[in-house]
């Protein structure tokens, strides 16, 4: 219900870029692995026996965000509403499929698309090893089309009123280690961490230098 919505493809044709963005069937937003188009996933199996595939990480992120609340279904998203357009709007930006994933060009892309169509706010429930960049100078030089992005992000995401620039989340990492992965780190996104039901530091999560706020991340060792 919550669903942000490119109408125009909606009500398009499809196989047709009918709003003209560059982009065919994107009607809930794009999934920017190879060849799948505006088809979104979430249970995508993975021909590898090696790698799991899809975990429905993503649906299970957006859903604490913007599941409607008070309708007696499932969960209740901290930003749902009460299911009568108050809630807030999730577009999807796929980037993992099944055993497949994006290169960084293609992630830099999704996050260009998202600014240009409307997004304000970017939750980025990934992010790479800690001590892959030593700094932020070292993130910007091997990583620039993702900085370029996030940039462009930053400066052209707008809300009428409401946000005169993109707010860019990511996960700090689940590596327990006391440093924030990339691109969490870099100094103007929000690194966020993950907090146990005992207000303490979820045994997976990343903490200290380079991270900022903490949000309640569940620990399945809580307790044991």
């Amino acid at each position: 219900d919550n669903m942000w919505v490119n109408e125009a493809e909606f009500n398009g044709e499809a196989g047709v870029d009918d709003d003209g963005n560059g982009y065919f069937d994107d009607i809930y937003g794009y999934n920017f692995v190879p060849g799948t188009a505006g088809t979104i996933t979430w249970d995508k199996p993975s021909v590898n026996p090696d790698v799991e595939g899809d975990v429905g990480h993503g649906t299970h992120v957006a859903g604490t965000v913007a599941a409607v609340n008070n309708n007696g279904i499932g969960l209740c998203g901290v930003a749902g509403g009460t299911g009568k357009g108050d809630g807030v709007r999730l577009m999807s930006i796929e980037i993992f499929e099944g055993d497949e994933g994006c290169f960084t060009h293609q992630i830099a892309e999704g996050i260009r698309y998202a600014a240009d169509n409307g997004a304000v706010i970017a939750n980025n429930s990934w992010g790479y090893d800690p001590y892959s960049y030593a700094n932020d100078k070292a993130f910007e030089n091997y990583m620039g089309v993702l900085h370029e992005a996030i940039n462009y992000f930053k400066e052209n995401a707008r809300l009428e009123g409401v946000l005169d620039g993109g707010i860019m989340l990511f996960a700090a990492g689940n590596e327990t280690t006391a440093v924030s992965d990339y691109p969490g780190a870099y100094h103007s996104n929000i690194s966020v961490t993950a907090m146990a039901a005992n207000y303490t530091p979820a045994f997976y999560t990343n903490y200290g230098a380079g991270t900022n706020i903490c949000a309640p991340g569940g620990d399945a060792s809580y307790g044991t």
